[in-house]
């Protein structure tokens, strides 16, 4: 499980490379278009807003991850250990259980979009394609929390198990 995760977090950062050159490339393509070139082409600014899309969600993920998510840690690190990791299991459920809700309903905005046969103005791709990034998004944070949901259950456990034998001791 965790060489599975591991490949995915590699994958994730290199999706959320690929997604910044894209976004770079495209923005300074249609600078150079719009000041230079004259020649009226949308696709180069909504590409640019597509790769955003995607690196902002990937990205996401990877915040969570190593814990570079606005959080506010103040009141939960006055509990007791035992009440500390109750919250942060707590709080990785409520996560697990949002994320879950997005891509569910990420994935059925896909299906509509591809039902209806919508295509985006400027590039002309199916709508299915940006909005996929929800799912993507949101299934990567549900299957990388949920692992790290388990992580977290077995710490608690051996912490339990290590302050009860130090309660022993003394």
């Amino acid at each position: 499980m965790k060489k599975t995760l591991r490949v995915l977090q590699l994958a994730e950062k290199w999706a959320i490379v690929i997604m910044f050159v894209i976004m770079v490339v495209a923005s300074f393509a249609q600078v150079l278009n719009r000041n230079i070139f004259k020649i009226p082409v949308s696709g180069f600014e909504e590409a640019a807003r597509y790769a955003m899309v995607y690196m902002v969600l990937l990205g996401t993920e990877l915040g969570l991850r190593d814990g570079t998510q606005i959080s506010i840690k103040g009141l939960v690190n006055k509990l007791p250990l035992t009440a500390r990791h109750l919250v942060g299991i707590l709080t990785q459920c409520i996560i697990i259980a949002f994320s879950a809700l997005m891509c569910n309903s990420g994935w059925k905005m896909v299906l509509k979009q591809t039902r209806i046969g919508q295509t985006s103005p400027g590039l002309g791709i199916p709508m299915g394609i940006p909005y996929f990034a929800l799912v993507l998004g949101f299934g990567l944070i549900t299957i990388i929390q949920f692992a790290m949901l388990i992580q977290m259950v077995r710490n608690f456990k051996v912490d339990e198990l290590a302050a009860e034998e130090k309660e022993g001791e003394q």
